[in-house]
């Protein structure tokens, strides 16, 4: 990536428009609060930084700049965050050789260039199987399916459903011309490689789904036999490009019909989620054919602060729901929810919102059951209420789950819920509760303050105002200093010269992934208490202490030479110099 291109993207960039368009903030004096989307806390100590365009919690230490938070909120690869970002900002990417190695630029290059062929290819076949939905011979029994599920012209193309023939290599007569290309289709999960080396399709004869990441790319498909095969749904295999259990069908769709998503809705098929949008129910996931992941989980609350997993009442649907729940415990935090819907024998959302409509189904979801009422409701009915014993086996059958669960407001609640159940005192039970699972309330720790000194204070008030930088009156001076920390004080002031509308967050980027890059996001973290408009006097004056102690231990030393004759006629002059400053 272009040096360059990076300091413009993130002098472009503003991290509180694109970190409030993910985690709502608040304005807090001269900065931005909220709770931190990291960690589960009860009062908000995520502080967003509009002069210095960084972000840091005091709670859990996540720190960084508008290309950190992309990479840690997204889960994003660096060159993906940069790519992200310049979208966002209607900005070109701009690529430069760098410092590495020959060998590790190659291998980097034809990494990313692997990547986007993938997409183009994955975008190109989603394409062509949409093309297909026109002019396939057979065509007319996909879309006779397509209309006898009640899906329209405009939710098909939303959603970009094609097909494809039941031939052995309807796909890989247009795209697998060559071996290269051939390889890289059965790598992509696309083809399946058959006798003699010869590739064939994996989805034949089927309504196709393409699978969609976050920013819209194509990255896999499912697909929905039109005749007798099995199986009934066909997914795409894990490839360097899809994990199914980090991603949700749908997603994307949903961002692109609401800009303002209040709640999700975690449904099992991809045809759930294509009716439910038909019948203006246009916020609904589906999780791949994998039962609701801790990745996918955490994904969902990042988007909304409401999610609701409608599942088939059957014994099938509520062990879905209990390993949706285990996975949710230790993200639900205050604010956020996880609901319950079990829909009637015989009924999915797909034939649900058919019969009875919008309305007669967001009515069902809005009387969802919480997640506590879940909770509870399982654990009682496997134990006898009436007895001692039995109420017993609720306090130890409630443990694990409570372990799991981070402080918060629910958690509280639960546990006095579960006292009421018990028949004693909520403090009685949490503390057999803290004692059963090896816990003592101990206070959190406290983050460990670098030790103040000239040097660490001066990088400290650089890094936040890089500008005072032009209040040296001769930077070079400091290289001659024998001081820990003065090669990296040296190398950030060079840096602000040079670039003299440096802000932080650029400064910063300099040193990703670096040993002094680690170093200096503590520093950036540091609560000095030094105000702003202080900041140059204090900058100053560490670098005169600094030079003050270098002149004390440069007299010293002199001094020690002339005690035992072993002066120059150069150091005698440095030392009067020295003694009459």
């Amino acid at each position: 990536m272009s040096r360059q291109f990076i300091d413009d993207l993130l002098a472009r960039a503003d991290i509180v428009e694109l970190i409030d368009a993910r985690v709502p903030l608040k304005k807090a004096g001269k900065n931005y609060q909220a709770c931190c989307p990291f960690h589960t806390e009860k009062s908000p100590s995520f502080t967003v930084s509009q002069d210095k365009q960084f972000y840091h919690c005091f709670g859990c230490g996540e720190h960084g700049n508008a290309i950190s938070f992309l990479m840690e909120f997204d889960r994003l690869e660096f060159v993906d965050a940069i790519e992200e970002l310049a979208s966002l900002n209607n900005m070109e990417v701009v690529r430069e050789q760098t410092n590495q190695s020959p060998a590790q630029q190659i291998k980097q290059q034809q990494a990313y260039l692997q990547k986007q062929d993938d997409y183009e290819l994955l975008g190109q076949i989603s394409k062509f199987y949409q093309q297909q939905l026109k002019v396939a011979v057979d065509k007319d029994t996909a879309i006779e399916y397509l209309k006898g599920r009640g899906l329209s012209g405009e939710i098909v193309k939303r959603f970009g459903i094609g097909y494809i023939s039941d031939a052995w290599d309807g796909m890989m007569k247009v795209f697998g011309g060559n071996h290269q290309v051939s390889q890289q289709l059965v790598d992509l999960g696309m083809a399946i490689q058959g006798e003699k080396n010869r590739p064939y399709d994996r989805f034949r004869g089927r309504i196709m789904f393409p699978i969609r990441d976050k920013r819209g790319k194509v990255i896999g498909f499912g697909g929905r036999v039109l005749a007798d095969g099995t199986p009934k749904y066909l997914n795409s295999p894990e490839t360097r490009v899809y994990h199914k259990g980090q991603e949700l069908y749908g997603l994307y769709e949903a961002k692109q019909a609401n800009k303002q998503l209040e709640r999700l809705v975690v449904v099992e098929g991809y045809m759930d989620v294509v009716a439910l949008a038909q019948h203006g129910v246009d916020y609904a996931v589906a999780s791949l054919g994998t039962s609701t992941t801790g990745e996918q989980l955490q994904t969902l609350f990042r988007t909304v602060k409401e999610v609701i997993c409608c599942y088939d009442g059957d014994r099938a649907g509520r062990d879905a729901a209990w390993r949706a729940m285990e996975n949710a415990l230790p993200l639900v935090r205050d604010g956020y929810s996880l609901k319950f819907v079990f829909l009637p024998d015989g009924e999915d959302p797909d034939s649900l919102v058919r019969e009875q409509g919008q309305e007669a189904f967001e009515k069902i979801l809005d009387g969802a059951t919480p997640l506590s009422k879940f909770l509870f409701e399982h654990l009682l009915a496997s134990v006898d209420m009436n007895s001692l014993e039995g109420k017993s086996a609720l306090v130890d059958s409630f443990q694990p789950f409570l372990q799991k669960m981070p402080d918060s407001i629910l958690k509280d609640s639960i546990i006095n819920e579960l006292a009421n159940n018990f028949g004693t005192g909520s403090e009685q039970l949490q503390a057999k509760l803290n004692k059963n699972l090896g816990q003592e309330s101990k206070p959190a720790p406290k983050q460990k303050q670098p030790k103040v000194t000239p040097v660490r204070l001066a990088i400290a008030l650089l890094l936040e105002h890089p500008h005072i930088v032009k209040a040296l009156p001769d930077p070079s001076i400091l290289q001659q200093l024998n001081v820990p920390g003065i090669p990296l004080l040296c190398q950030l002031v060079n840096l602000c010269q040079q670039n003299p509308d440096i802000n932080s967050a650029q400064l910063l980027e300099y040193f990703r992934d670096t040993e002094q890059g680690t170093q200096l996001n503590k520093l950036m973290c540091w609560q000095h208490h030094v105000e702003a408009d202080a900041a140059e006097d204090v900058f100053l004056d560490s670098i005169e202490k600094l030079l003050n102690t270098f002149v004390e231990q440069r007299t010293e030393v002199l001094l020690q030479k002339a005690r035992t004759g072993q002066m120059t006629q150069v150091e005698k002059q440095e030392l009067q110099a020295l003694l009459n400053a």
